[in-house]
């Protein structure tokens, strides 16, 4: 840098607005400067997500400009890749550009999932349910006539009986596959509850390029002397289209070794390629040196190169076709330059709209001869009087799978706002093309939605309202993203570049893109797809929705056991004492973390039931567990589970000779006939755990439909509780630590239907469910008498 006159190296923490940098290839860029001499190629990319070089001079711009597309700005954080400048420094730290990006996503904070918040809110429930229960067991127990001692101990029972201890593991674990799910197919989530934040998306706001399409741009058709030509190595030879092809290969912005990469905007790397498919050798020789460069500027739309051919000093110009042809006074026509009538303008503009028309990006193209090797030093005084040469119209196809899964999105009940930096029109026909906006769709540009009040805003995304934004600023995706957070949306927003950050932390999930993001973009975001595919994210949605339903299925397995594991308490405290304890609390243990952890697991692993993306999307505050969950949990399969248990209790306690009060103590004739209807109790329950297993993988379908074997996990986790049971109810070393005993072929067979009956039940309650809702469907025909009325 040079302060007070002098060169001399700092640290870049010492700058201060005022300094002069000396900036060269190579070098990072410390903060903020304005060029005041020289010419530099510099990569924004930390800032725009854009890896195409940009051109950088001292050339003077107008104060309306934005600072990202001002010529003569470099920023803190960008890399200079070619040449040399000297440039004051305007803003350091905070001040800079980067520096107000990093104070966005400051001010952003992620708030909770809805799983954390109903994760929150089961908990809460559950200690309140468990400790009341403790609590009223206690003067329960003592009016029953039990002792203190005995009253507070069965209370703990009780407690523990109420406790799911195997939830918060199941649940994590369920988030845990669908993480490694995800990642198979795409996407890569960085936190474990956005999994079901996926499934509660209402609202997607996605980048255009590189997401709907594939950002790989193609020139397929030219325009010149008003004819109409597909790009190809075989057209007949024709004199515009050499002049064409020479122009295009001389203003092709490439790396600066003149070979076009995988580096270069997708735009200059189609025009590369077109323009060496068209040209021919002669043409090609005749293409020298490049002497200067006029960038592209936002206000003239158009960029120019001057370059030394073998006709002398030329200026070639591309950009914008109406910015082209107001600087046109002729038309090369069959290699002669007409002039530029107005009928013939009329044809030029007309065939613009028509290739516009099919969804091309259409570039015009332009040149004129300077009278010696000096040229202008500002673009006004170079580019006018111009002699256009043709136009190029350029496609970036929409990905194929991309028009289905917005199909998808709508089926399900999701919109689908287009954010982008594109110009309207090349937007909306996009739009159009992948089925965005079938139903209507508004399209306005960032300066409209800068002009909106947040009112105003939240209007225009009002719910069923799909709305196109292009010429978008990382502002502009926030202020969306709140509004729609405001009409209760969930929303998913992608981004990729380093302003999108703030808009990634203020969405509910943010989607970065994996392979053409920036790091900045990869950290604020909580999903990123490795394939920047726009299908992966109703990929990931459905997902989502599939582990959210999982876990309620495993909930309601969970929940139902909690029925017969109090029953046995409440019905020895209410007899007195008079009937003893069908359980212990070391065998609800047992069942709490041995017998139902697996098949629990296994339901995470469930597929999706049919017709997932058929339901509209859940509420931002929908309940993770609903009263109709519990009714289904506990006064159905709850029930029925603690009526089966306690009727194989008094099964075996009769077929032994037990009497209602006869002491069942050790030491007394009944004590081993006691153990065995406690362990009849135990494997009562374990064999309604198969049956609402079963009976849990399906909330509104029959599980005939899906196929009672389909779930192969599921098969093994039963297994293994019934091995597991079967060794603590026949191992002797078990006996003793579980005060279990083996049971009789009887009391065996006695339980077999348990699952069947528990499975049949809750089969019978959906079906009565499905008739129901299919009358409220379709209410049948309407009376005559009604018809007539």
């Amino acid at each position: 840098m040079v302060r007070d006159g002098v060169a001399t190296t700092v640290a870049a923490t010492t700058l201060v607005p005022g300094d002069i940098l000396v900036v060269s290839e190579g070098q990072k860029i410390s903060a903020d400067a304005r060029i005041i001499a020289g010419e530099v190629e510099v990569s924004l990319s930390t800032l725009t997500g854009e890896s195409a070089p940009t051109t950088r001079s001292g050339e003077a711009v107008a104060a309306s400009v934005p600072p990202l597309e001002a010529a003569d700005l470099l920023f803190s954080g960008t890399v200079c890749l070619a040449g040399t400048c000297r440039a004051v420094v305007v803003a350091t730290g905070d001040h800079t550009e980067l520096g107000r990006i990093a104070a966005l996503s400051q001010v952003t904070v992620p708030t909770k999932s809805p799983l954390e918040q109903q994760v929150t809110r089961i908990a809460r429930l559950i200690a309140v349910v468990a400790v009341a229960a403790g609590l009223a067991f206690l003067p329960l127990g003592l009016l029953a006539g039990l002792s203190f001692t005995s009253a507070f101990l069965f209370a703990i029972g009780l407690l523990v009986a109420n406790v799911p201890e195997g939830l918060l593991p199941t649940i994590t674990l369920a988030l845990a596959v669908g993480v490694r799910r995800l990642a198979a197919r795409g996407a890569i989530v960085k936190r474990l509850s956005a999994v079901q934040t996926l499934g509660s998306t209402t609202v997607i706001c996605t980048d255009k390029t590189g997401t709907l399409t594939w950002n790989r741009m193609s020139a397929v058709a030219i325009g010149v002397a008003g004819r109409q030509l597909d790009v190809s190595p075989d057209l007949p030879p024709d004199p515009d289209v050499d002049a064409l092809a020479t122009a295009l290969v001389s203003c092709a912005i490439t790396t600066g070794t003149g070979v076009a990469t995988s580096s270069v905007d997708p735009t200059e790397q189609a025009l590369w390629e077109a323009a060496h498919t068209l040209v021919r050798d002669g043409a090609e020789r005749s293409v020298s040196r490049r002497l200067h460069v006029y960038p592209f500027h936002s206000e003239a739309r158009m960029s120019s190169t001057v370059d030394d051919t073998a006709h002398g000093v030329t200026l070639n110009v591309k950009g914008a076709p109406e910015a082209v042809l107001a600087r046109s006074v002729c038309l090369l026509d069959r290699g002669t330059e007409r002039a530029l009538e107005p009928a013939q303008r009329s044809a030029v503009e007309e065939q613009v709209s028509h290739l516009a028309a099919r969804g091309l990006r259409v570039l015009a193209v332009a040149r004129r001869s300077l009278p010696d090797r000096t040229w202008p030093k500002t673009r006004e005084q170079a580019e006018h009087d111009l002699c256009l040469l043709g136009l190029v119209a350029l496609l970036d196809p929409p990905r194929p799978e991309v028009r289905e899964a917005v199909r998808i999105c709508h089926e399900a009940g999701l919109r689908v706002i287009v954010i982008t930096g594109d110009n309207p029109e090349t937007a909306r026909e996009i739009a159009r093309e992948v089925g965005i906006g079938d139903a209507g769709v508004r399209t306005v540009t960032g300066a409209q939605v800068d002009n909106l009040s947040d009112a105003a805003l939240t209007v225009l995304l009002q719910p069923g309202q799909e709305v196109i934004c292009s010429r978008s600023s990382p502002e502009d995706k926030i202020r969306i993203a709140a509004a729609l957070q405001a009409h209760d949306e969930v929303v998913a927003m992608t981004g990729d570049g380093v302003n999108d950050a703030p808009a990634l932390r203020r969405a509910d999930i943010g989607v970065a893109m994996g392979r053409s993001g920036t790091d900045v973009a990869r950290e604020a975001a909580t999903v990123v797809l490795t394939d920047d595919n726009f299908s992966t994210i109703v990929v990931a949605i459905e997902e989502g929705r599939r582990i959210f339903d999982n876990v309620r299925k495993f909930i309601v397995y969970i929940f139902a056991h909690a029925v017969p594991e109090v029953v046995p308490f409440l019905v020895f405290a209410l007899s007195g004492g008079r009937i003893p304890l069908p359980l212990t609390v070391l065998q609800i243990l047992a069942i709490d973390l041995g017998t139902e952890t697996l098949p629990a697991l296994a339901l995470a692993r469930e597929p999706a039931e049919p017709g997932i993306m058929a339901e509209p999307p859940r509420a931002r505050h929908g309940r993770l567990v609903t009263g109709q969950m519990l009714l289904r949990a506990w006064a159905l399969l709850g029930v029925t589970s603690a009526a089966l248990t306690m009727a194989a209790y008094f099964f075996t306690l009769q077929r032994g000779g037990w009497y209602v009060g006869a002491p069942t103590g050790p030491g007394t004739p009944l004590h081993q006939t006691y153990l065995e209807a406690t362990t009849a109790s135990f494997a009562a329950i374990v064999a309604c755990q198969v049956g609402t297993a079963l009976a849990s993988r399906t909330e509104r379908v029959s599980l005939l439909r899906i196929g009672p074997f389909s779930n192969r996990l599921l098969l093994g986790g039963i297994a293994f509780e019934l091995v597991f049971s079967a060794a603590l109810i026949y191992v002797p070393v078990l006996n003793e630590l579980l005060r279990t005993a083996p049971l009789p072929a009887a009391t065996l067979l006695f339980i077999a239907p348990f699952p069947v009956v528990v499975w049949g039940v809750d089969e019978l309650y959906r079906a009565v469910r499905r008739r129901s809702v299919a009358r409220v469907a379709d209410p049948g025909p309407v009376p005559t008498a009604a018809r007539e009325a």
